[in-house]
């Protein structure tokens, strides 16, 4: 089992980088139990990866007897977490106050775009808003365009819940010690600006500028890019360090007295509309046999049909297959507590009666809840 074996963690039910931050921890070796509403009692797919590893159990939040179940879930777990917005959790009386007065070592993870305070704490959001404040999707986007959305890795999943589950693990880590609890707010404009860290440090030093498509990292320079094929697919080239570029120049024949003046700028844009029309002679596969494992700093630009079957990635095992669903393996690797899948995602409730029956219910307990629509 993986590092985080003998921790319990429950995760209130959510979507997107909640369920992401659920099943990092879960791969690691947490148990994770996720609280689902009961009116969704059933509901869910095998087909979503990010419920992998999770028990369920379907409670009424809006019901006395529901609320009391989680605090006593809270009672025996080590960390607790929520995506909702601000005052919610107080609403429902289930707050950071109130658990940590059951259990006073217990680490209260609270993951929202703008964070819990601030003018636009209360607002709706989504991932571009918050990249957009932090000043991110700014600096993504070819000239002449509009800046363009990178999905939603950057605030939800790397800003918002692998920044969770790093909060929470540093938060079990310090209650080890000090033997308390405490709140951890992970904030994606805050966890997206951490993302950005490196380009407002080249920024301060004079080595970026606010316009998209001329800069060494976004496109701008013929030598870090992703260019078009013969064939109409795509590879990535990133021969930054002078080493890597002079055997990018050899294998692709560049012409020195075009491409000997690597690192000025004004020479990129004549650089690029050259380069783009060397890499059109070939096929990304015939480019693949000549760079492909060479220091060019090369990779084919695979889409997710293709990636899980590029021999790297099979050797690796980089992605698994579970119950019929390609997905991508656990990671981080460990040499001696490496992260395994425990179980398949799971149902809204599946696991209401196991989940009742570890904190001392009895089936005459679980019944009368049943009934009274607590718990399903």
């Amino acid at each position: 089992m993986g590092p985080l074996k003998g921790l319990k963690i429950i995760e209130m039910a959510g979507i997107g980088p909640g369920p992401f931050c659920g099943m990092v921890l879960a791969d690691l070796g947490a148990e994770l139990i996720r609280v689902d509403r009961a009116s969704a009692i059933g509901t869910g797919s095998k087909k979503e990866p990010s419920n992998r590893g999770k028990k369920s159990i379907a409670i009424d939040l809006k019901s006395k007897e529901g609320v009391e179940i989680v605090l006593k879930l809270v009672e025996t777990a080590d960390a607790i977490f929520e995506g909702f917005r601000p005052g919610v959790m107080e609403r429902l009386g289930l707050g950071p106050n109130v658990c940590l007065e059951r259990n006073e070592r217990i680490v209260f993870g609270r993951m929202t775009g703008w964070g819990q305070e601030g003018p636009l704490a209360k607002a709706a959001g989504h991932d571009i808003n918050y990249i957009s404040l932090s000043g991110a999707l700014a600096a993504i986007g070819r000239p002449g365009s509009p800046p363009v959305p990178p999905l939603n890795l950057i605030g939800d999943f790397g800003g918002g819940g692998m920044l969770l589950a790093l909060g929470l693990v540093a938060g079990l880590l310090e209650s080890k010690e000090s033997k308390k609890g405490q709140v951890v707010d992970a904030a994606m404009t805050d966890g997206s600006a951490l993302l950005m860290t490196m380009i407002y440090s080249m920024q301060s030093s004079g080595l970026w500028k606010n316009s998209l498509g001329s800069n060494l990292l976004d496109g701008g320079s013929h030598f870090y890019d992703t260019y078009e094929c013969k064939d109409g697919k795509f590879i990535s080239i990133g021969s930054i360090e002078p080493q890597f570029y002079e055997l990018l120049c050899k294998i692709a024949e560049l012409d020195d007295s075009v491409f000997s003046n690597q690192m000025d700028r004004q020479f990129w844009p004549e650089q690029k509309k050259v380069i783009k029309e060397i890499f059109l002679n070939k096929t990304r596969e015939e480019w693949c046999a000549l760079m492909e494992g060479t220091d060019v700093c090369f990779a084919p630009v695979l889409n997710m049909a293709e990636a899980p079957l590029h021999p790297h990635n099979i050797e690796r095992k980089t992605f698994i297959e579970l119950e019929g669903v390609t997905q991508p393996a656990p990671a981080p690797r460990f040499s001696r507590t490496n992260p395994e899948i425990v179980s398949s995602p799971s149902l809204v409730g599946e696991h209401t009666d196991e989940v009742l029956k570890a904190i001392g219910l009895n089936e005459e307990d679980i019944n009368s809840l049943k009934t009274s629509g607590a718990v399903a």
